[in-house]
């Protein structure tokens, strides 16, 4: 049983491991700047871990935990004042993550919110699971395929969050390698 619970926990971060290995120079997933919208006094950009997502047919709620995404050097400087003693000279995978906070925030869905994936378990065959760049699916989908984590757990994914006027207008995933 134990090791059952252990194969079902493993195997997704073996596979990303896996599969990033096969991606083609120059093919990258969205970062922080390229999801941006035109910035507007009500309209900003998060990057988030997903917590809990409630969603139907007038959009919905979603619950975040915020945190700070660095990459390249500022990934550098942040692990290097976060982790002095870890041994190495900086972020094995080019990206740090900071959650010095794990408050939590609730905010509500806009109905027609635009939601891109790089992974996700599209047809619950591992086998079919590889990485689309910006994969625009509905907000219902999101909706299913984030609470089925057999093979993948989208929970475990940083996004990026727009918020305009109060509530959530564009969810997208962050790969990591």
């Amino acid at each position: 049983m134990m090791m059952k619970k252990l194969i079902k926990v493993l195997m997704p971060l073996v596979l990303i491991v896996a599969m990033s290995s096969f991606l083609t120079p120059g093919l990258r997933a969205a970062q922080p700047d390229d999801i941006a919208v035109s910035q507007g006094a009500s309209t900003s950009t998060l990057t988030v871990y997903i917590d809990q997502l409630n969603i139907n047919k007038d959009g919905g709620t979603v619950t975040v935990d915020p945190i700070q995404w660095y990459e390249g050097e500022a990934a550098e400087v942040a692990f290097q004042a976060n982790e002095p003693d870890a041994g190495i000279d900086g972020p094995p995978d080019g990206y740090y993550i900071v959650n010095d906070d794990e408050q939590l925030t609730r905010y509500p869905v806009a109905k027609d919110a635009e939601v891109l994936m790089q992974i996700y378990d599209r047809t619950g065959n591992l086998e079919d699971m590889d990485i689309q760049w910006n994969e625009l699916i509905s907000l219902e989908k999101f909706g299913e395929i984030f609470s089925h984590n057999e093979l993948i757990d989208l929970s475990q994914f940083p996004y990026h969050i727009t918020i305009k006027d109060g509530q959530v207008v564009r969810i997208v995933q962050q790969f990591i390698p």
